[in-house]
């Protein structure tokens, strides 16, 4: 039996739904924080600054019904949650990290770009 054809380039495409997850900004921040290990909700929301509580609650189920993050509930007072990638997350971190890097690395330069567009572009009196 032939694997089916993925092709984001197609608005019918359900891969095109996986991109549109994983390039969302919290997703991409989230699933760099998890890199590092398992976190409780509070240390994600900490560590993900500006989040808000309901964007990372969506976010973290959105990124476990894709089966990138896995939810760990203890038995225990008060009740403890843990987020932690899966296999097919800590796959994506790989390239998360580095569009992270790459970010972080060209920051001087974008910045330069957008002050000489800025300027370029500025109204005129």
């Amino acid at each position: 039996m032939n694997e089916p054809m993925w092709d984001p380039y197609d608005r019918n495409c359900p891969s095109r739904q996986v991109l549109d997850r994983i390039g969302d900004r919290w997703s991409v921040l989230v699933v760099g924080a998890l890199a590092h290990g398992p976190l409780r909700f509070s240390a994600l929301a900490k560590t993900v600054d500006g989040v808000s509580q309901k964007m990372l609650t969506q976010t973290l189920r959105g990124l476990e019904r894709d089966g990138l993050v896995a939810r760990t509930m203890y038995a225990q007072i008060p009740p403890r949650v843990d987020y932690e990638l899966t296999e097919s997350g800590i796959s994506l971190a790989g390239p998360m990290l580095a569009l992270e890097d790459w970010a972080k690395e060209n920051m001087p330069s974008i910045l330069s770009s957008r002050d000489a567009y800025d300027a370029e572009h500025a109204p005129k009196d």
